[in-house]
């Protein structure tokens, strides 16, 4: 699809009709109470919308309704193909809806319009899609057992899920939980982020208008404290998966161990090592790889290349290529298609990524903030990893540099963190590459290149980036899913009683 100039996309945003209440059991509705919130440009500070301002009893009504379309099986054991077909028509509409969902996404969270049109969007379609198309082909199994027995290994759907959404990738995170989810056949109930609510209820609308029953796909919105806790500690959802920082994560343990011991499925921060070495090849393309995995997405982003370990050998040319390179991600007007960073999400974590920049001592580029809003490409040397600015998650566009003299050394600094999500490698020899790769603690490690592999691979971190399970993939079906075993025996009766 091709872009739009910033006035067109301007013209989009002034008539766009937005969603404001709760979706539950196939409609829009105000919360129970009456009350709602007000969700804000970003980038401007001018009110979006009011919207509703959930609580418990919309929580327990949401479940309610899951619950009874989960067991009346009106989605739960349709045939794996009647689902396919349904999320397929879900994705063409969605398609169809593709330049609206950007411009909400944008205006919502301070993302570029650059990035809605050009990944956000077509990454969530894509990612529903290839979960739509698994449905069908992912085949249960037939145990090794005697000649008088048949044991069969079944999937069923795991029930009514809690999906607990972060506000960095709204609908990208929303994809990823009700891609694999609504393949298994649960029912659902989404709390969006409070800050980037929008989008996940436009969503809902369109899988109710694709044929998603009434019931399987709800949204609840509103605060932590007032939906997210509700959800995590509800004694009649079975399952929760959790995107966002490592702090509210490990709450829904403890809601889980107080309530029904519901499943949970966690994704947390990171604090991502990428890893320079001497013989690296090309540090042009190293310093772009280094600059896209530091500030993509204004570096509001967990998979974040945020600590740049580097061979004392290669480190002033390569901070010379990522200086010139950084010049290219201005920060400025999301709706602006030539913008490669728009507004931190929230006046609240503008000025905690400020608070960071604060106790940058050495300032190589960037450093600086503007309207209460934008903060530019930064990169900043530390002293070494017990530094503030190396150790915690800043989620925002702030690359700290640390600088090594050896192979083991980088490894050894790469792992010292409480965090074990992503990390990469850079370097020309093949065994060091792997020896890396398999030494460095997280759960995706990239070699010669920034990523986080694609659909068909598993995401998720070691120690406190992850927890119970990981998103995308063939395995993210199984957080939504049960294993039953079915034995069966074949043994005659008459040979039984001589036996």
């Amino acid at each position: 699809m091709d872009l739009l100039t910033q006035d067109e996309y301007r013209a989009i945003a002034a008539t766009l009709n937005l969603p404001t209440g709760a979706f539950i059991d196939g409609s829009a509705r105000p919360a129970a109470s009456g009350k709602t919130f007000t969700t804000v440009n970003p980038a401007t500070g001018a009110p979006l919308a009011e919207i509703a301002a959930c609580a418990a009893e919309d929580v327990n009504f949401a479940v309610e309704k899951a619950r009874e379309a989960f067991e009346d099986g009106r989605w739960s054991r349709l045939h794996p193909s009647e689902r396919k077909d349904v999320l397929i028509r879900f994705c063409k509409l969605l398609t169809r809806n593709a330049r609206e969902l950007a411009v909400m996404e944008s205006l919502d969270s301070g993302k570029t319009i650059f990035d809605c049109e050009t990944v956000d969007v077509p990454e969530t379609i894509h990612c529903l899609k290839w979960h739509a198309e698994a449905i069908d082909k992912i085949y249960d199994q037939v145990a090794p057992a005697s000649d008088d027995h048949i044991a069969m290994v079944v999937r069923e759907p795991i029930g009514v899920v809690g999906l607990v959404l972060p506000w960095n990738f709204p609908l990208l995170m929303l994809a990823w939980k009700i891609g694999p989810a609504l393949a298994a056949g649960c029912s659902l109930v989404v709390k969006p982020a409070k800050e980037t609510t929008l989008t996940a209820l436009r969503v809902a609308e369109l899988a109710h208008e694709a044929g998603v029953p009434r019931g399987v796909f709800n949204v609840v919105p509103g605060g932590g404290a007032d939906v997210g806790e509700v959800i995590g500690r509800h004694m009649d959802i079975d399952m929760v998966s959790f995107t966002g920082s490592t702090m509210t994560g490990k709450r829904f343990l403890s809601y889980s161990a107080e309530s029904n011991a519901k499943e949970v499925v966690l994704e947390m921060g990171g604090k991502n090592p990428a890893i320079v070495m001497d013989d690296a090849e090309n540090l042009d393309r190293v310093a772009q790889h280094l600059v896209q995995g530091a500030f993509w997405n204004m570096g509001e982003n967990c998979s974040a290349s945020s600590r740049l370990i580097v061979h004392k050998s290669v480190k002033a040319d390569l901070l010379d290529r990522i200086a010139h390179h950084a010049k290219a991600w201005n920060v400025g007007d999301p709706l602006d298609p030539e913008t490669r960073m728009g507004a931190l999400v929230s006046k609240a974590h503008f000025d905690k990524v400020c608070s960071y920049l604060e106790q940058a001592d050495d300032v190589v580029i960037g450093g600086k903030s503007h309207d209460g809003a934008f903060v530019e490409a930064t990169v900043v040397n530390v002293s070494g990893n017990d530094a503030v600015l190396a150790q915690e998650e800043i989620f925002g566009p702030v690359l700290s540099v640390i600088e090594v003299t050896g192979f083991d050394e980088a490894i050894r600094i790469a792992n010292d963190t409480e965090y074990g999500l992503c990390a990469s490698i850079f370097t020309a020899n093949a065994k060091r590459a792997i020896r890396g790769a398999r030494s460095l603690r997280a759960g995706t490690v990239t070699v010669n290149s920034f990523g986080e592999g694609d659909i068909s691979t598993p995401f998720g971190g070691y120690k406190q980036s992850g927890f119970g399970g990981r998103d995308n993939s063939v395995h993210a079906h199984d957080q939504y899913t049960q294993l039953k075993t079915i034995w069966i025996d074949l043994a005659d009766d008459a040979d039984e009683a001589v036996s």
